[in-house]
């Protein structure tokens, strides 16, 4: 009989576990539409600054890398700011902190065309 309860509460459980995944991954799933990229953790935030100074690094695009900062947030060098400060808490090898020094110190100098407006 103890048997028998045993075996009982094992495929309950298997059963729950079965059915909370059907539920979860097949009858009504998770959506995510439009996501902006500022909604990534920290140290995402700065994996996606360190790919843009490492392109920046091979391209020498400024505009371009400026803009790519752009999707993460509306102030590109207070994110390479940022980034930074996380690399290093987060210990990053120094090329990756350099590269991130560098994209900063361009974002420093950059002063964008302004957009619309007469000449």
């Amino acid at each position: 009989m103890r048997n028998r309860r045993y075996l009982y509460f094992f495929a309950m459980i298997l059963v729950g576990a079965g059915l909370g995944l059907l539920y979860a991954w097949v009858i009504n799933p998770v959506r995510y539409v439009n996501t902006p990229l500022s909604s990534l953790r920290p140290d995402y935030q700065t994996d996606w600054t360190l790919m843009v100074a490492e392109v920046y690094s091979q391209e020498n695009n400024l505009p371009l890398a400026s803009v790519r900062l752009a999707y993460m947030s509306d102030d590109p060098a207070g994110l390479v700011d940022e980034s930074l400060l996380t690399a290093r808490q987060l210990g990053y090898s120094q090329r990756d902190i350099d590269l991130l020094l560098e994209l900063q110190g361009a974002l420093q100098i950059y002063q964008p065309l302004p957009t619309g407006g007469a000449p």
